[in-house]
């Protein structure tokens, strides 16, 4: 372990906390292995009020193992997970990481078209999913060329994993309810996960090390498609064993797991971190206000990572004084900065501070975490275990002094290994300081005289909508499909509840002007991309502003924009 410099964070460190971690010499299914033999008959997860004991989630997931190697999946392999919020996603995930094979977690938004890049990048061959998203995947299977296409679908029914019967105080909304129990007809071909499951197989010795791959999360970037982030079991470890330190957590913590699990903030701390700190979380599908303020009191909820806008809604709520959330003690997030006003309230009101939190997928979320007992409000924090992070000038590589602006740059453990298949990628995104690498986040901040963290702008074109990162380029490639777009270009807009919000300038076809209103476009979108992709405005004209080289100039778009707002 080799000592970091002194940075001025350092001086404000608290004693409790070591500088750097000393991480187990193992992978991430031993985690599971130490809590399941330690708290069999602990719930590691209740769904609607099921438990799923870390006996049994051993269990199935030595089954799953073992059926996948069966299929011929070896070290390294990469399986798709495509499933919303469920006790079996956490199954899936450590059924693969148990046959030393690698996790590629899908947003279970996504539809067929967007699908399909993620069988044929990662040359994945099988996929587990759930009865209501099997479809889609089999419809963006049929599409990509017949040597890249899957060899199964296995799908589950999220009613497998509940209870026959639903106590009132856990029944979530009528809507969400009848999504839960549909029991949807699954594509030709496609297996049950019971079915897969019942056969029992055992998997062979596991031989994965903390230095072979384990994860690998999908993020989008300027141009192109997405890209694949290679994480290791090591750069994983990092911020499963650190979140634990950081939040004073164990097995005694109760955690609220709302926070999507493909996301790599819920992967970390909803699927690996309650795992290998023995604790139990308690799992929401999607957000329902009125249940989560339910569940915080039912199941004395210590632990809630979120978003900040899931705290605004609670605040929305008619009966929200009603709530109790005495239990609550370390309440965090990001993605999106938490109002002050907001923050004040829940100190208020509630004697919780909400302690802010930074990073993204290729640092396998946070490089940054306010401390719970030292935070300060619409802060990213200070760097965290042997993390070290700096202010640069984007143009000259200058490290900047405190208070000036620059990007953030960052260099630790939980940094990821390169981009999947994107050699030249890999090596734009990172410059060397002081003979280390470090990751350029093209987020632009400052940092003040005690090392805390705050952002100010983006050097990358991206749209932050209620946390959701959103790649303009990515949703113009899609847009371009639809027969009555010629040209769009894609910026942000300012909203109340989102933050920012997805707008699209589009010139219409020739054949399309007259007959196409904006609602068209919106209601295409919705067919064809995920929901929070999808543009909220959309503003028809007769040409986008180009460069002389007959580039769109996005950017005057979003100066106006941002004029009118």
């Amino acid at each position: 372990m080799t000592a970091q410099p002194t940075r001025p964070h350092h001086a404000i460190w608290p004693a409790r906390l070591p500088r750097e971690l000393v991480l187990p010499d193992t992978s991430l299914w031993f985690n599971l292995e130490v809590s399941a033999t330690r708290y069999p008959e602990r719930a590691a997860y209740l769904f609607f009020g099921q438990p799923l004991r870390y006996a049994e989630l051993r269990r199935q997931a030595e089954a799953l193992a073992g059926w996948l190697q069966a299929q011929g999946v070896a070290k390294g392999d990469r399986v798709i997970v495509y499933m919303q919020n469920c006790p079996q996603f956490v199954v899936a995930v450590h059924g693969v990481l148990r046959a030393d094979a690698v996790v590629v977690p899908v947003n279970p938004m996504n539809k067929a078209d967007e699908f399909g890049h993620y069988i044929t990048d990662s040359g994945a061959r099988i996929a587990l999913t759930t009865a209501d998203l099997a479809g889609i995947v089999a419809e963006a299977d049929a599409q990509v060329p017949a040597e890249q296409r899957l060899k199964h679908i296995v799908a589950t029914r999220f009613a497998d994993a509940m209870p026959a019967e639903i106590d009132p105080a856990e029944r979530p909304s009528e809507t969400i309810l009848q999504w839960l129990l549909a029991d949807p007809p699954l594509p030709p071909g496609a297996l049950r996960w019971a079915d897969v499951l019942a056969e029992g197989r055992v998997p062979a010795p596991h031989t994965a090390r903390p230095d072979d791959m384990a994860l690998l999360p999908y993020t989008s970037g300027t141009t192109g498609l997405p890209k694949g982030c290679i994480h290791t079991h090591r750069t994983l470890m990092q911020n499963v064993i650190g979140g634990g330190q950081w939040g004073h957590a164990g097995p005694e913590t109760v955690s609220l797991g709302v926070v999507p699990m493909f996301h790599i903030t819920g992967f970390i701390y909803g699927v690996l971190g309650s795992v290998a700190g023995g604790g139990t979380t308690v799992i929401l599908p999607r957000w329902d206000r009125e249940l989560a303020g339910r569940l915080i009191a039912r199941h004395k909820v210590s632990h809630w990572t979120c978003i900040p806008t899931m705290i605004i809604d609670l605040f929305g709520s008619p009966n929200y004084a009603s709530f109790d959330l005495s239990s609550l003690r370390y309440l965090s997030g990001g993605g999106a900065a938490m109002p002050q006003a907001v923050a004040e309230r829940l100190q208020k009101e509630f004697g919780i501070t909400f302690a802010e939190g930074y990073g993204l997928t290729e640092t396998a979320a946070p490089t940054h975490a306010n401390l719970p007992e030292r935070a300060k409000l619409q802060c990213l924090g200070i760097p965290i275990f042997g993390t070290d992070s700096r202010i640069i000038d984007p143009d000259t590589l200058k490290e900047l002094p405190p208070g000036e602006i620059g990007e953030i740059v960052t260099n630790g453990p939980q940094v990821f290994k390169g981009y999947w298949g994107h050699p030249e990628a890999t090596r734009a995104s990172f410059i060397e300081l002081d003979g280390k690498p470090f990751f350029r986040t093209g987020d632009l901040g400052r940092m003040d005289e005690e090392g805390y963290f705050f952002i100010t702008d983006r050097l990358k074109r991206m749209i932050n909508a209620s946390g959701f990162k959103i790649w303009p380029s990515e949703v113009e490639m899609l847009l371009f499909k639809c027969p009555a777009v010629q040209e769009a270009c894609v910026i942000a807009s300012r909203d109340a509840y989102r933050g920012e919000t997805v707008k699209a300038v589009v010139v219409l076809r020739a054949d399309a002007r007259g007959k196409t209103t904006e609602q068209d476009i919106i209601t295409w979108a919705r067919d064809h991309m995920a929901a929070y992709k999808v543009p909220r405005i959309v503003e028809f004209v007769e040409s986008l502003p180009k460069s002389g080289s007959g580039k769109v100039m996005w950017r005057q778009l979003q100066e106006q924009e941002a004029k009118a707002a």
